[in-house]
């Protein structure tokens, strides 16, 4: 099976935890898949959702910290409070999108917005972007990207997450459901599963 296979690295990354923790914000140990179709979008320049293509991930990062942040808080008469808390990010992030809609190559050859790796001070820089033959194997190993709630064979955390977020303001998310989030490798045996064979490891193209 041909896809896309972009290769994007920054410096930091952050990911939001769906439930925001007063006075400390950390932060998931890989994107949602909301996080890769807003990559996509701003590649495109248009909303891009499940509907457009099929998406797969494998991201790492070489450590994690925590700074702080200013924060403002809006009052009545749009009066603006400050306030500093605590914000966890992941240190030389390495994201790789796999990407089933053959379009989005040129989209990201020339993207309309700067691309992030979470928040707007997260940037990216695109490494490569290339058509690559996905293999399809019976045994394979996942590692460092996330798998549906029904995949009875993984283990790991476990978060409610949407796939996407309308452009609407205030934006609704859309398509919540559970995930595995997999810092691990694990073997899993099913029929027809997708591997890059240049990595050896599993490619699961949600949603």
């Amino acid at each position: 099976m041909k896809v896309i296979r972009v290769k994007l690295n920054g410096w930091t990354a952050s990911f939001r935890y769906p439930i925001f923790i007063s006075g400390y914000q950390p932060t998931l140990p890989l994107p949602p898949i909301s996080t890769i179709y807003g990559i996509l979008s701003a590649a495109k320049g248009k909303l891009v959702t499940p509907i457009d293509t099929r998406v797969g991930f494998v991201f790492t990062s070489k450590g994690k910290a925590v700074d702080l942040e200013t924060i403002y808080e809006l009052g009545g008469n749009l009066k603006a409070k400050p306030n500093v808390i605590k914000r966890e990010f992941l240190i030389d992030p390495e994201l790789y999108l796999y990407i089933e809609n053959l379009d989005f190559g040129e989209f990201f050859k020339r993207p309309h917005y700067p691309i992030l790796i979470g928040r707007s001070s997260d940037l990216a820089m695109i490494s490569s972007v290339e058509v690559v033959e996905l293999a399809v194997r019976a045994e394979v190993s996942y590692t460092n990207t996330i798998l549906p709630f029904n995949f009875a064979e993984a283990h790991g955390m476990v978060h409610s997450l949407p796939t996407h977020f309308t452009d609407e303001v205030p934006r609704k998310a859309q398509g919540t459901q559970i995930y595995y989030l997999l810092d691990d490798a694990i073997e899993i045996v099913r029929e027809n599963q997708l591997v890059d064979p240049e990595h050896d490891w599993g490619v699961y193209l949600h949603p």
